[in-house]
């Protein structure tokens, strides 16, 4: 296509139409991609996912689960407030008490709840990123409080909903001891 449009640039027709941009076969090409684009992105969408299906669930279950605290009346205040170490997924309001929310979902729940998969190491990394939370508000005197909710999907329905308030209280890591 190229030579094609450097031949005709080269035989004058570019002065008579007054462009390069006018070569046919650019023209071929363009046509063929307008008709053809959806396809094509269809097509290389599906070959190269942007997520993997696990993390398709986890941000199904995030907006899942701000819909489900909305509608028990809790404002949303920051979704996947995030740290190297850390991330919480959802910081919400419940009256006038901080609420940061982890979420876990899973499809079909054999033999463990989804809220068992919150065990003390994330526990830690979850009041780390909350104390943070807090120092960026300069550390208010607020109540707050640290719940899970757990979603159970069939394909990509939600079977099952739990919301768990206060389901632990704060963790502080435990710091090695130096020797002394």
């Amino acid at each position: 296509p190229r030579r094609y449009c450097n031949r005709i640039a080269a035989s004058g027709q570019a002065a008579q139409t007054g462009s390069t941009g006018n070569c046919p076969m650019a023209k071929k090409v363009l046509r063929w991609w307008r008709l053809n684009r959806d396809r094509l992105l269809a097509w290389w969408r599906q070959r190269h996912p942007r997520l993997t299906p696990a993390q398709q669930l986890g941000r199904r279950g995030e907006r899942d689960a701000a819909r489900l605290l909305t509608a028990l009346g809790m404002d949303i205040l920051v979704r996947n407030y995030r740290l190297p170490e850390a991330e919480i997924d959802l910081v919400a309001r419940d009256g006038t008490v901080l609420c940061f929310v982890e979420v876990k979902a899973l499809r079909n729940v054999t033999r463990r709840r989804p809220s068992d998969q919150v065990d003390q190491d994330k526990r830690v990394h979850l009041s780390r990123a909350a104390r943070h939370y807090l120092a960026g508000l300069g550390n208010p005197p607020l109540a707050y409080r640290f719940d899970v909710v757990e979603l159970v999907y069939h394909g990509w329905r939600v079977v099952e909903a739990r919301h768990w308030p206060a389901e632990f209280p704060e963790v502080v890591a435990p710091h090695a001891r130096r020797g002394d």
